[in-house]
């Protein structure tokens, strides 16, 4: 347990009221008829979200600027002009049936700290900054995270003004079409943190309040193409074939023993089959199986994907098939700064919350932020562990109790030399 740290604000509190009233009528702008929200990345619906986040951090003070790749930075001074800033950032972007607080939460969440210290006349040493990254989903354009992976450097961002949605419109030219194509230069940082609902059910299973992240796990995506050749159904005797799945089922069976020996934190998913021709009375011809294998521990990722390959490459040769491997995506896991994390721990503690450590199953954009400075997360639960779903949920006292554990570790931060 983290000791309580001393010189938080502990007089401070956010209105919840106010939080949860930015939530709904920001979910209006792209809702849905069955209680979600469509606003992805850089339509105009986006617009319309953005337009309205502007408008409410310039009513609370602060100067808004934005980069070359949309990302939103609107910042409350500090005291020292000089200082690097403490940023507090989501997305508002959502997937094309998601919910009312997928990132749009940690982003309003932000806002309402800077809204809290103005209503107080509370000044901080540092700047605050409240950042809304563009493309967070990847949902109409890839690479998902993307502003803030270009920020990063993780991302050349004259390669991502080239990517291209289905109907051909690049990024440039859609940033350009909403009016957020900037050319202010990111904010120098020191700190970084991000509220967000779980999206999984550990915390509302174990009615703890707060989740401490203490990082990312990583992802590997991996295909699999298993080719044999194609055979009559009826005619065609099991030994003579040549058949895919004789191997595929196998290296499937790895894969999930892989994850089951690593558990509580082990994952496999196994999203999407293609078979050639897809007949039903022809032995396939090719199959390929999509593998997305997850773990917070890098090496055991990479002896998970060992084990998944070398049973795949031993029943491809003892079938007398070929085998592609291809790697589609690799996400490296990431570890949030430990100061950070106990600073996000002891404020909960000074709230009075029940809390867990817990490592983040899904990608956010503090992976790339914990690149350019100390970053760390706040959870708060979602009902049944729902997300990027339409019938998404949270209470809002939860939504409030993660707001309040992220304005006293943010005034901390912003506080210190």
């Amino acid at each position: 347990m983290a000791a309580h740290a001393p010189g938080l604000a502990t007089n401070l509190r956010v209105d919840g009221d106010r939080l949860w009233a930015s939530l709904m009528e920001m979910a209006r702008i792209g809702a849905t008829p069955r209680g979600g929200c469509n606003r992805q990345a850089l339509t105009d619906e986006d617009r319309r979200g953005r337009d309205l986040f502007v408008g409410w951090c310039r009513a609370a003070g602060c100067e808004v600027s934005i980069d070359a790749i949309g990302n939103i930075f609107a910042r409350r001074a500090g005291t020292d002009p000089d200082a690097a800033a403490v940023l507090i950032g989501s997305h508002l972007d959502t997937q094309p049936t998601g919910g009312r607080f997928d990132g749009v939460y940690g982003v309003l969440a932000g806002l309402e700290v800077v809204r809290t210290l103005s209503d107080a006349g509370r000044s901080t040493r540092r700047p605050i900054v409240v950042a809304s990254w563009t493309n967070e989903e990847g949902a109409r354009f890839p690479p998902a995270m993307m502003g803030s992976g270009v920020c990063a450097g993780d991302h050349a961002l004259e390669d991502v003004y080239r990517h291209a949605d289905r109907n051909g419109v690049t990024v440039k030219s859609a940033l350009e079409a909403i009016g957020y194509l900037g050319s202010a230069d990111p904010p120098s940082i020191c700190a970084a943190f991000e509220a967000h609902i779980e999206q999984g059910p550990i915390l509302e299973r174990e009615a703890e309040t707060i989740g401490v992240v203490t990082g990312i796990q990583g992802c590997w995506w991996l295909d699999l193409t298993f080719t044999g050749a194609a055979a009559h159904a009826g005619t065609t005797p099991m030994e003579a074939r040549r058949d895919p799945w004789r191997a595929a089922l196998p290296a499937l069976e790895a894969a999930f023993e892989a994850a089951a020996a690593y558990a509580p934190d082990g994952r496999c998913t196994v999203g999407d089959v293609a078979i050639e021709p897809g007949s039903r009375n022809t032995v396939p011809e090719r199959l390929r199986l999509s593998f997305d294998l997850r773990h917070p521990d890098d090496a055991v990722l990479t002896e998970m994907r060992g084990r998944l390959e070398t049973v795949a490459r031993r029943q491809a040769a003892r079938h007398g098939l070929g085998l592609e491997v291809e790697e589609k995506f690799r996400m490296a896991p990431t570890s949030f700064d430990p100061a950070l994390v106990d600073l996000v721990e002891q404020a909960a503690e000074a709230l009075g919350h029940r809390r867990r450590r817990m490592i983040s199953g899904a990608g956010h954009d503090s992976l790339h932020v914990a690149r350019l400075a100390p970053t760390a997360m706040i959870f708060v639960p979602c009902a049944g562990g729902l997300s990027h779903n339409e019938a998404e949920d949270a209470q809002a006292d939860d939504l409030r109790a993660g707001a309040d554990v992220l304005l006293l570790a943010a005034v901390a931060a912003a506080d210190r030399p």
